[in-house]
Parts: C-alpha cells; sequence; structure tokens
C-alpha cells in the first residue's frame, strides 16, 4: 500500500511537467502560397532559421509551397489547419483580402492570427531588354497602336499585380491582355521567356531577377517615392500615371491559437526580423523589409480591406 502511495506521488509530480511539454517538440509547417523562387519563396526560406533559432527546443521549420489560384489555395490550407502553433504561412496583401471579396474561397481575414508583417514590397512593370518599350509612355503608346494584344503577366486574379495593371489600363486609356500565374517566379520567366510582354510583378522580385542575370528592364515603380532596393527606377507618378500598390508579406497563423504559444511564436518573429544576419540576407535579395508587431498588422488589413470592397464596387476586377 505504501509503495503503491508512492508511485501515486511520483505519478504527480511529474503530470505538470508532462502537461506542460515545450513549444515546439515537432517541425512546424510553413506554407508559401506562391512558387519556389519568387519573392516570398525567398524571404520564407531566409527568415525561418532565426524564427528557428529564437523558438530554440531545436525547433524546425518546413517550407511548404502550395502556389495557385493567385495564393487562395494557400491561404485556405494555412486557414483551416489545426491552431496548435504546428502549421503558420505567409499571407499576402492585396490578395489574402481580395480574394474573398470576389469569390468564394474558403477562408476570410479574420481566420487568421497574424504574428507579424515581415515585407512591405512595391509593384512595378519589367520588359524584357530587347523589347522596344522603355519607358511607361512607350507601354501605353504601344497598348493603344494594339488593344489587347499586349500581354502582361500577374501573380493571379485580385493580386496586388493585376489590380495595379488594371489601373494604369485605365488612367492611359488602354486595354491590356492579364494572364495570370502562380507566383512571381512564372511571371518572371514568361518575361525573360518572351511568352508575355510584361511581367508585372513586385520591385524587389525584379530587382533579385535582374542581379541573377534575367534580361529584365524595369519600367517603374508603384510608390509614393523611389525605391531603397531600386534608387534609379522612376516612379509610376514620375512618369505621369499615379499607380501605388504594394504588397505587405507577413506571417500569421490559424485563428486560435493558445496564448502561450502565440506569444512564442510573435516573439521569436519579431527578433528574427530585426536580427541584423537576416536582414543583411533582406538586402541581398533586394527584400524591401517592414516589421509591424500584430495589432499594427492587423490594424492595416482591417483598413485594406474596407478601401478594396470599396474599390470592388468603383471597378469590378473580374475573372481576368
Amino acid at each position: 500500500m505504501k509503495k503503491s502511495f508512492r508511485t501515486l506521488l511520483s505519478l504527480l509530480a511529474i503530470a505538470p511537467a508532462v502537461a506542460l511539454a515545450a513549444y515546439p517538440d515537432k517541425p512546424i509547417n510553413m506554407i508559401v502560397s506562391y512558387s519556389p523562387g519568387g519573392g516570398t519563396d525567398l524571404v520564407a526560406r531566409a527568415i525561418a532559421p532565426y524564427i528557428e533559432k529564437y523558438l530554440g527546443n531545436n525547433a524546425r521549420i518546413v517550407i511548404q509551397n502550395r502556389p495557385g489560384a493567385g495564393g487562395a489555395i494557400g491561404f485556405a490550407s494555412l486557414a483551416t489547419s489545426p491552431a496548435d502553433g504546428y502549421t503558420i504561412g505567409f499571407i499576402n496583401t492585396p490578395n489574402v483580402m481580395t480574394i474573398p471579396i470576389e469569390r468564394e474561397a474558403g477562408y476570410t481575414i479574420e481566420k487568421f492570427d497574424t504574428l507579424g508583417n515581415i515585407v512591405d514590397d512595391p509593384g512595378n512593370f519589367s520588359v524584357h531588354n530587347d523589347s522596344p518599350v522603355k519607358s511607361l509612355k512607350d507601354l501605353a503608346a504601344a497598348a493603344k497602336a494594339n488593344p489587347g494584344a499586349i500581354t502582361v503577366g500577374t501573380t493571379g486574379v485580385g493580386s496586388d499585380d493585376h489590380l495595379a495593371t488594371l489601373l494604369f489600363s485605365r488612367i492611359a486609356g488602354v486595354k491590356l491582355n492579364h494572364i495570370p500565374m502562380k507566383g512571381a517566379a512564372d511571371v518572371k520567366n514568361g518575361a525573360v521567356g518572351r511568352q508575355i510582354d510584361v511581367a508585372a510583378m513586385n520591385i524587389g522580385e525584379a530587382m533579385q531577377a535582374a542581379a541573377g542575370g534575367s534580361p529584365l528592364r524595369q519600367l517603374g515603380v508603384m510608390a509614393a517615392r523611389r525605391s531603397s532596393v531600386a534608387p534609379a527606377v522612376a516612379t509610376f507618378a514620375e512618369q505621369g500615371y499615379a499607380v501605388e500598390m504594394s504588397s505587405l508579406r507577413g506571417i500569421a497563423a490559424p485563428k486560435g491559437l493558445p496564448p502561450e504559444v502565440k506569444q512564442q511564436l510573435v516573439r521569436a518573429i519579431e527578433r528574427a526580423a530585426n536580427d541584423p544576419e537576416f536582414q543583411q540576407k533582406a538586402v541581398q535579395y533586394f527584400a524591401p523589409l517592414r516589421y509591424l508587431p500584430p495589432a499594427e498588422f492587423d490594424a492595416y488589413l482591417r483598413k485594406a480591406d474596407g478601401e478594396f470592397r470599396q474599390l470592388w464596387k468603383e471597378m469590378p476586377w473580374g475573372e481576368k
């Protein structure tokens, strides 16, 4: 009887340790909703080791690319995963907001616990170096001369690239032929291989491609001022086309994370984003960093969601 009592006491003593097993105790999946080699993928692979470092407990993050439908496949997969801290992923604006506005998507922005924004990358148009188009005015002139013939590749319907293409078309009074693709890497390859005339992708992605030897010329950056990663590239506004569009790339998890797990992830991601070694890698990848803690990231998403819902009423972007 005494032996049984001592055994019971021993079990009770270790029970709290079992219940409070250190997080993480298995690999964490990080979903990237676009193709390997694109801007989001590069940043995810660059920051993952630093999140592992600051989580501790021999944390391991496994990147899972789930491209397609402008990001909707990956976003829906993230939103519907168990809220246990073992699935996180990047959410990209405006796609994460615009897709549910235009169609049934299997998720809404309310289905995520945001963990911190990492990148703010303005849009741009790029063309092959052999293209006769050397400026946005050249592009507008070519499009007016050949209505619907100039092809523009984007990362999907409702993406920042797509909306920027529509805004440019409206301001310039032209008709462009939209070609939705699975990710920025596909857009870049399409322009390099001359399957499309214009690559609509973010300036950081365009500069990374050019630095890697891709024969692409950047026509402009869609920001209020020139980008730090491409100071020689004029803004759209400087060239007479008032188009501003950017993609925030932040990390989120399914809604309902245990508070202690969310706290660990938020702190690890903040420390990773501010790690000098990661920031140096971001410079090498031409990734314009803009860390936002969850509260600020949430506020940005709510405000932008309202703006895009209004834009949908004024200029529904539809299937193409």
